[in-house]
């Protein structure tokens, strides 16, 4: 108690509030998403994410390389295909824009990064749903197979990580099944498990070009006044071989990942996803705000609620901010 006890002690000196800060940052926290786009010489500022590019291959390498020399050598990969249909059925093309990706980066960087590949069919489809559709919905089953189907293909050019976002039913478990029955026991699932639908996500809808073309996703993405539901969507994923899971988006959701992470003895990722990253850059642009202390406090936010991993459009810039 006052005046024996002066919590200001511990904060006078700039060494000692390093020595007892509790949250610490380092750039193997992050993920880099990146967006590859078919053909040569491609580099497509989106309109909505200031600084996020679609990427040809070739750049995509350039862009990685530069990455690495800074330290960040973990990457989530987004493909935009040539030609879409009802099924998206382009996403399990062995020649596919992520798995020739995958084979040109291993081929480029070898064990030296490490690749990740979100798991749907929302960028694929000419309907812009995670699946194909039946009574006006996605069929989850029949989704579940080409999720199988999918994953394998991805682990076969090279993929170090299967990140399923579909919010399918027994995706896990199909996934898992499907990784197992050709041999890749190894390659390990994080799971979108925790996954709302969200209105966070409209600038990566531009990235990815996977607006749906009807409706919406609420009936297979969660909703946002849902707490205790999260606890059933992780605990099932957990059942079904999930190595990680991931709350998304992180910001609004921080209650909630800070109980999953209290719940779950797991490894934790958050995604801090495009309509958070989006107004940090408009609200900087305007002056409004001081760019790198702002995504400086949104990460600590995320690792202090219990992020153990953090997907982010700033990885490279807390890569450089880091590295200072």
């Amino acid at each position: 108690m006052y005046p024996v006890t002066r919590l200001r002690r511990l904060r006078l000196n700039p060494i000692l509030r390093n020595l007892v800060q509790e949250t610490i940052i380092n750039i193997n926290d992050f993920i880099y998403p990146l967006f590859v786009v078919p053909g040569t010489e491609k580099k497509i500022e989106v309109p909505s994410m200031p600084e996020v590019y679609q990427q040809s291959i070739d750049q995509i390498i350039r862009d990685s390389e530069s990455c690495l020399k800074l330290g960040l050598n973990s990457f989530i990969l987004f493909g935009i295909p040539n030609t879409k249909n009802d099924t998206g059925s382009s996403a399990n093309n062995p020649e596919g824009i992520i798995q020739n990706t995958l084979r040109s980066l291993k081929k480029q960087f070898g064990k030296d990064i490490f690749l990740t590949t979100d798991l749907c069919f929302c960028e694929y489809t000419d309907h812009g749903h995670c699946g194909p559709i039946k009574n006006n919905t996605v069929d989850n089953d029949k989704t579940l197979v080409q999720l199988g189907i999918q994953a394998v293909s991805h682990c076969q050019a090279g993929a170090d990580l299967i990140a399923p976002s579909g919010m399918m039913d027994g995706m896990v478990m199909s996934i898992r099944k499907s990784l197992d029955e050709n041999n890749f026991h190894q390659i390990p699932i994080l799971s979108y498990a925790v996954k709302y639908a969200s209105a966070y996500y409209g600038p990566f809808r531009d990235a990815a070009e996977s607006t749906p073309q009807f409706g919406d996703r609420k009936s297979y993405q969660m909703n946002p006044a849902n707490r205790i539901e999260a606890y059933r969507e992780a605990e099932q994923d957990i059942l079904e071989g999930a190595d990680m899971l991931m709350v998304k988006p992180a910001l609004a959701y921080l209650d909630v990942v800070r109980e999953i992470k209290n719940h779950f003895n797991i490894p934790l990722a958050v995604y801090n996803v495009s309509g958070e990253y989006s107004m940090i850059k408009s609200a900087s642009r305007l002056g409004y705000i001081d760019e790198q202390k702002i995504v400086m406090e949104t990460m600590l936010s995320m690792k202090r609620a219990g992020a153990d991993i953090i997907l982010s459009y700033h990885a490279k810039q807390m890569a450089q901010w880091l590295k200072s």
